[in-house]
């Protein structure tokens, strides 16, 4: 529709000219002394005419030809960017599809063909990562190396990859320099670089960091609550084996430790057991005794059996309160035997073990009828369960050893 509107406007001009110059008479005289040039009105308008389409012509192409190195450096600039594109997601593609052959030798391409400082580091660290799926460690030393000279304001991309990748070749303490010196930089670390330190700590078993970083992970709502909560425990649990030997250690880190975490059983059994192994049997049991108020756990119950101190009368009430709401849990069952032990109430001891082997039986509680038969002066029974022990205990190992 728009190139037939243009063609009736020519025709309208054309027509328009063509019956102006039909009744137009005129003509123009030209003196150049010697000379006088008489010319029609209408000759003078087509030479006009013809005069300025040919310095159009002549301009437009002085232009064109000024213009060409320019118009060829351009195309040229144009190719490289498509062919670096190109080879960039090539790249990429091979990467995520596995083929870090193709894709170390295509990022690698890319590279060189020098683009700008941001897609040279993406480019690098594809080459890196891809180089180092494929064990070249040196190789890929090389481009991170490649990646701080061409692109030295991407920091936060080249420490993050590097810290990775020397994490997945087990060299934790480096990784932590690297990741260290990323949170160095002012700059708030993005949540990634926490995960990353935190598996450092872990492997370094650094579990005071550990902890420091799981809180500032879950104020950031950035991990699964169930595994903040498994991870805490074992950060503590370790944290309370490595201050065994210092009392005091000891005593600051749990009346620091925060009651949500003294409610984990777990964590309040390796209390005991660290208190149990200094002698403080006291604590130990106040421990255990809180925790199992609260939650109750078998581990606990007969781990209150190993806390025995001077009143260990006590105890047994205590356990004995606990066995009306727990009646056939074999390890309080169990527990009570042994405290009936330690007080020398045969009787009640030999019938708390038993009742334990009738709801589950287990070598510890066979081990403890055997010994208290042997004090009773039987030993045709001790010999008994000492055989029934052994036989649960090499079953026990074989299941272990099939596992």
């Amino acid at each position: 529709m728009k190139w037939a509107l243009w063609f009736l406007a020519l025709f309208s001009v054309a027509v328009a000219v063509t019956l102006a110059a039909r009744y137009n008479n005129g003509y123009v005289l030209i003196v150049a002394q010697p000379y006088r040039i008489e010319l029609s009105l209408n000759l003078l308008a087509v030479l006009l005419l013809a005069t300025i389409f040919i310095a159009y012509f002549v301009v437009r192409l002085a232009v064109i030809t000024l213009r060409l190195p320019t118009e060829v450096s351009e195309f040229r600039s144009r190719r490289r960017h498509e062919k670096a594109r190109t080879r960039m997601l090539d790249g990429l593609k091979a990467f995520f599809e596995g083929r870090y052959a193709q894709a170390e030798k295509a990022s690698a391409a890319a590279l060189e063909l020098k683009e700008s400082p941001a897609v040279s580091a993406i480019n690098a660290m594809v080459a890196a990562r891809s180089a180092h799926e494929l064990r070249k460690y040196s190789r890929r030393d090389e481009f991170i190396a490649l990646a701080e000279s061409n692109a030295p304001k991407e920091i936060t991309l080249r420490l993050m990859t590097q810290a990775e990748l020397l994490l997945d070749e087990r060299r934790f303490d480096e990784a932590l320099k690297i990741l260290q010196s990323l949170t160095a930089t002012g700059t708030r670390p993005p949540t990634a670089a926490l995960r990353l330190e935190l598996k450092a700590q872990q492997r370094s078993k650094n579990w005071d960091a550990v902890l420091d970083l799981l809180r500032e992970l879950e104020q950031r709502n950035a991990v699964d609550m169930e595994l903040v909560r498994q991870l805490r425990r074992r950060a503590n649990v370790e944290s309370l084996k490595s201050r065994m030997l210092n009392p005091q250690a000891l005593k600051e880190y749990w009346q620091n430790t925060s009651s949500t975490d003294k409610k984990d059983s777990k964590l309040a059994a390796a209390a005991a057991r660290a208190y149990t192994s200094m002698g403080d049997s006291a604590t130990a049991r106040q421990i255990i005794e809180e925790s199992l108020d609260n939650q109750w756990d078998s581990e606990l119950a007969e781990l209150y059996a190993q806390c025995t101190g001077n009143d260990a009368v006590r105890q047994i009430e205590r356990a004995e309160a606990w066995l009306k709401s727990h009646p056939n849990d074999a390890s309080l069952l169990f527990a009570l035997g042994k405290l009936c032990v330690h007080c020398e109430l045969w009787g009640k001891a030999q019938n708390y073990l038993e009742a334990s082997l009738s709801v589950e039986p287990d070598y510890p509680a066979h081990l403890a009828l055997a010994q208290l038969n042997g004090k009773l002066g039987r030993p045709e029974l001790a010999s008994d369960h000492y055989g029934k022990g052994l036989e649960l205990a090499l079953r026990r190992l074989d299941a272990l050893a099939q596992e």
